[in-house]
């Protein structure tokens, strides 16, 4: 069986803190230059590549002279502030070493549980995988308190995952993958090369705290990997400092522990919309809309909409009803109803000119739609 790697064409990489700073000794250049160069052949098979890196508290402790990790939440923020300098421009400058660019995204939990802020991430990711840039995201830790002292970017790592649709999650650790037991401890502890992600039997396995420097242990990976899961992504938990790991799992070689989601993408993208979140509204679309989101997949402009229902804001879900009122799909909405209003019926071309700007030429991107 061939590595999810090699067959998917949208790839998150988490690299933790250990890896980053050399566990904890500074900015590691040369393992971060090894993972650009490794990532710009992974783009340059055609692969989309977000990479989820954290380090910036290791780093700033570093430069400001801490021996341990602060306890204070305003110390770690000064950290997460000094540190965070450092890692972008090492990053910089390893990727364009490729001519490759990068963006620098920092998010917090609660960017991608709000709506609307959700559908600014998605679609500035987006953009910048289409124009050829790798998003280098952390959390913000400069501005956020509870993610400090209880957060990991193993989860950040499939929320994103979950955001873009990602087809795989691939965690770098010090580790090299899941053992069945603690192999400091036991030694008949053998490593799971594959799984289920989401299996309880491997949240058992999976017990124990992070390291000194980072707040993620293999449970948060594990549970990381159960929430990818839920979109379709798989993820697969290897050790960073391998040689070539990227290019090999790229290459189809099975390296580290492997789980698998049950759930394909369509099927996970529906459940998602349909049991998560409330419609807040409606659109009633003429003939022509329901024939090009129903038979040709397309997105729903408004110059097929003849009539909207409720109060909704942008970012919201809304159905889309054919003019005998059954519900054909359900999406999120770039603009309000009030909005929608004014620009129904009308090609996209002047959307610009009645609201004097522009979210998308499309009430609802296809991306963010599901046929019901």
């Amino acid at each position: 069986m061939d590595s999810v790697i090699q067959k998917a064409t949208r790839i998150i990489i988490k690299v933790g803190s250990s890896l980053v700073t050399n566990d904890g000794r500074g900015l590691d250049h040369a393992a971060i230059a090894r993972w650009a160069a490794q990532i710009a052949g992974l783009r340059a098979l055609g692969k989309e590549v977000v990479l989820v890196s954290s380090g910036a508290i290791a780093e700033g402790m570093l430069r400001l002279g801490f021996e341990r990790r602060p306890t204070d939440i305003h110390e770690l923020q000064a950290c997460a502030a000094v540190g965070q300098m450092g890692l972008a421009q090492i990053y910089e400058s390893s990727f364009r070493a490729h001519s490759l660019g990068t963006a620098q995204v920092l998010l917090t939990h609660a960017d991608l549980a709000d709506r609307e802020r959700y559908l600014n991430a998605r679609s500035t990711l987006t953009t910048l995988l289409r124009l050829g840039v790798v998003p280098i995201i952390n959390e913000n830790d400069t501005v956020v308190t509870d993610e400090i002292k209880f957060g990991d970017n193993d989860t950040l790592g499939a929320l994103v995952a979950n955001l873009i649709e990602a087809d795989a999650l691939v965690i770098l650790t010090d580790q090299h993958g899941l053992f069945s037991a603690d192999p400091r401890k036991d030694p008949n502890a053998y490593l799971i090369t594959r799984g289920v992600a989401g299996d309880p039997a491997l949240e058992a396995m999976a017990g124990g705290a992070g390291s000194s420097l980072g707040r993620g242990g293999m449970l948060t990976k594990i549970l990381a990997a159960k929430r990818a899961a839920k979109s379709g992504a798989h993820t697969i938990i290897a050790w960073g400092r391998d040689s070539d790991v990227l290019s090999r799992l790229a290459q189809g070689e099975a390296i580290g522990t492997e789980l698998r989601a049950q759930t394909g993408q369509l099927t996970a993208r529906k459940q998602w919309m349909a049991d998560h979140l409330q419609t807040a509204g409606a659109v009633v679309l003429d003939a022509g809309a329901v024939q090009k989101l129903t038979l040709e997949g397309k997105s729903l402009l408004p110059i097929g909409v003849v009539a909207v229902q409720g109060e909704f804001g942008r970012g919201a879900v809304i159905t889309c009803l054919n003019e005998t009122g059954v519900a054909v799909a359900r999406g999120l909405s770039n603009y309000t109803s009030g909005e929608a209003r004014r620009i129904m019926r009308k090609p996209s071309n002047e959307i610009e000119a009645i609201l004097g700007f522009i979210e998308g030429h499309e009430l609802i991107h296809r991306d963010n739609m599901v046929l019901l």
